[in-house]
């Protein structure tokens, strides 16, 4: 289906043109960041090396309708690829300091080598050839090629992570344009209607169960009381992902089910459950039932993508939380002292 986007009333309103079939076949070995996130995304797809012309997207701030739909086709292709949200934001961000989202031919005297297209890459530098490189979409293919092979880029800064793969001459450019880049990347994931769900594990080092701590008592408060107990009745279940119960769960799904039992309903997945309720200033204010947020293997500090649930303190006066840790894991008890200096979010759903 293609679609022109106007604006309206300060809102994106998709007129449909035409409808159309689109049979892509796609390689056995089509790259993907992580078989633990699948996005969807609302209008048809192209291939990657599809030539169409793009639908026409309304301007966002400074930014023209031209460039809002390079920045639209680069968000596109990581949310195919699912690459994680943050990887969109890194190669959005690239883009504007490297081409202002322009695809850029070849600029003569002004040229810097032989860089075109939007990421400035470099057909004598393995890019690909000079008609690849301005097709966004393959440019921005080999961008997130380049990035799912830096080691640890999820948990590095923006500019670093971009760095990485761009080797600019400047590398501190990039960090002026991770605002703008957020901002517009969430508009175009509204206006795609791009749906990415994801529990890809907690990213540490294999733990023992550690069973319920030597003179742990469930809350008094009933609602908290019902919340919790749940929760600790489906320690040794399989983590499976995307899994809401009753015989196994991902970490969002126990979540969603326990406060459930308390009668609150939460969203589905832990890019929501970071923005329910209220934010717990620290671990010494936590209640039973808060949700403890960590980046996990697939998130970030500011993009947390693993929760678990303050259950309360032992005899021994340590917290404690219960969490369906990742594929071959099962659902159990954590001292909250192992993820404390990797907590980067703590809510209280209400």
């Amino acid at each position: 289906m293609t679609r022109r986007w106007l604006i309206i009333a300060g809102g994106l309103v998709a007129v449909v043109l035409a409808s159309l079939a689109l049979v892509v076949m796609v390689p056995v070995s089509v790259l993907t960041a992580d078989p633990a996130m699948a996005c969807t995304t609302s209008p048809t797809s192209a291939s990657p090396d599809a030539t169409a012309a793009p639908p026409v997207w309304p301007s966002q701030g400074s930014w023209s309708s031209e460039q809002v739909g390079n920045a639209a086709a680069i968000v596109a292709v990581g949310a195919e690829l699912n690459v994680p949200r943050y990887g969109w934001e890194i190669a959005v961000a690239t883009a504007m300091q490297e081409s202002t989202l322009r695809n850029l031919g070849h600029l003569g005297a002004d040229n810097d080598h032989d860089s075109l297209g939007l990421f400035q890459q470099r057909p004598s530098q393995g890019w690909g050839t000079r008609e690849q490189i301005l097709n966004p979409r393959y440019a921005s293919r080999k961008f997130y090629e380049r990035l799912l092979d830096v080691d640890g880029w999820q948990t590095m800064s923006l500019t670093r992570a971009a760095q990485a793969v761009q080797r600019s001459a400047f590398p501190d450019a990039y960090a002026r344009w991770q605002s703008e880049a957020e901002h517009l990347v969430a508009a175009i994931s509204d206006g795609l209607g791009i749906v990415c769900t994801s529990d890809g594990g907690d990213g540490m080092p294999p733990m023992d169960d550690e069973g319920l701590p030597e003179g742990f008592i469930l809350p008094a408060d009933p609602q908290l009381r019902a919340v919790v107990a749940f929760a600790l009745a489906q320690r040794g279940k399989p983590y499976v992902w995307g899994a809401e119960g009753p015989d196994s769960y991902d970490c969002s799904g126990l979540m969603m089910a326990a406060w459930a039992r308390g009668g609150v309903r939460i969203p589905r997945v832990t890019a929501d459950q970071v923005h329910t309720g209220v934010a717990v200033p620290s671990l010494a204010a936590m209640r039973p039932g808060d949700l403890v947020f960590i980046p996990g293997s697939d998130g970030t500090t500011s993009r947390p993508g693993h929760v678990g649930m303050y259950i309360g303190t032992g005899g021994d006066g340590q917290q404690y939380l219960v969490q369906a840790p990742r594929t071959g894991d099962v659902v159990k008890v954590t001292a909250v002292s192992d993820w404390s200096q990797r907590v980067a979010a703590i809510r209280r759903p209400l």
